[in-house]
């Protein structure tokens, strides 16, 4: 199947879901309680519930009988008169509010009336070692309980010995919301690379075309659109580099072919006897030559595409001046005799030429000073 930017993201997307899918496998597997159904999905509230209407509904002497008959291995209940110790602990205990409410909240549908009273506690409430509650708090530390005030004041307790209920459903609710967001920051941080990497690739490609052009050719790689985009750039540097190389071509031409009616103009020069009329045309001819040459040279040179190298450019600039100074022009030196230094030889030499060559035409001789800078650069004075 052909890379492609879609396939890469729908891959992407694909396996993000597959792992999130599998990490919550793995916390049901190994979550314990708290990955296991809500308090209500559990059937704890309506167990309780019924067991409360029922004994509601029976006579005094028939509730306790009810009570036991109702126990179960993970849930035990008992009825209690309103002058019992049990009774009076219950009704004079400190509970939390938020869990009284949450539970009068769940428990309330299934009454069909209001309660005068709910309560909830855990075994870390003082209530718990009340004497007389059906249960063994050595065999259940970690026991629930929830009671219930009847009409006529009595009591009813449902003890789950043990939690067989997970988170309660704002709890769970807030968990999938935290889950949600880290699988969407996931996702979005492995499609994001799985996307930027070419991207980055190809950009860096670019940069690189931009410092030395001709000389980079970007690899073709990567998604379907990136290689498009890759063929299209190297497809077009190579037209750049044939327009180029044309253009070359055609000004070596004119070049060679300017040079034959220029040397004819400097040999019909040589029978003019007015020697300042000859003078200035030698000069017009040699500023002509000298024109051609620079224009070619810097075109065939591409000063653009030149590769960097490390040369000593004091050494380029006395070359410079020792140049003229064999032309009779007094070009002067100053500076250090030696800096290595990292450019494009052949332009810097041609820029600085040119630099002295205008001042001798249209000035005065020039002197040219290198002074080294604290912050490592040289300063050329012209």
């Amino acid at each position: 199947m052909e890379d492609t930017i879609t396939r890469r993201l729908v891959m992407t997307v694909a396996l993000a879901a597959g792992v999130t899918l599998a990490l919550l496998q793995l916390f049901f597997a190994f979550g314990g309680t708290w990955a296991k159904p809500d308090v209500q999905a559990s059937g704890l509230v309506q167990q309780v519930a019924t067991v409360i209407r029922l004994v509601e509904a029976a006579t005094p002497d028939e509730r306790t009988h009810l009570t036991t008959a109702a126990n179960t291995e993970i849930i035990h209940y008992g009825w209690y008169t309103s002058k019992s110790s049990v009774a009076m602990a219950l009704e004079h205990g400190t509970y939390l509010q938020s869990q009284v409410q949450q539970s009068r909240a769940f428990l309330e549908p299934f009454l069909g009336h209001v309660p005068d009273r709910v309560i909830v506690f855990q075994e870390d409430n003082p209530v718990s070692r009340t004497p007389g509650l059906p249960y063994d708090r050595a065999q259940n530390p970690g026991a629930y309980f929830v009671g219930v005030k009847l009409a006529d004041g009595s009591w009813v307790l449902g003890i789950a010995l043990h939690r067989f209920w997970g988170f309660y459903p704002f709890e769970r609710l807030s968990l999938q919301i935290v889950m949600l967001a880290l699988w969407v920051v996931a996702v979005s941080m492995i499609a994001s690379r799985q996307l930027s990497r070419p991207i980055e690739h190809l950009a860096g490609s670019v940069r690189q075309i931009g410092h030395q052009p001709g000389t980079i050719f970007i690899e073709e790689t990567g998604p379907r659109e990136i290689k498009l985009v890759a063929r299209t750039i190297n497809n077009m540097q190579a037209q750049i580099q044939r327009f180029i190389e044309y253009r070359t071509t055609m000004l070596a031409a004119i070049s060679h072919d300017l040079r034959t009616p220029l040397t004819r103009i400097r040999l019909r020069g040589e029978y003019i006897e007015d020697k300042k009329q000859q003078a200035s045309l030698f000069r017009d001819v040699d500023e002509m030559q000298a024109m051609i040459d620079g224009a070619l040279s810097f075109f065939r040179d591409d000063a653009a595409g030149e590769v960097a190298t490390t040369f000593d450019l004091p050494g380029l600039l006395q070359t410079i001046a020792y140049d003229y100074n064999d032309q009779g022009y007094a070009v002067e030196y100053h500076g250090p005799n030696k800096i290595c230094y990292v450019g494009q030889v052949h332009a810097l030499k041609r820029v600085f030429t040119n630099l002295v060559e205008n001042s001798i035409k249209y000035g005065t001789t020039p002197t040219i000073d290198l002074e080294r800078k604290n912050d490592g650069l040289s300063l050329i004075h012209i």
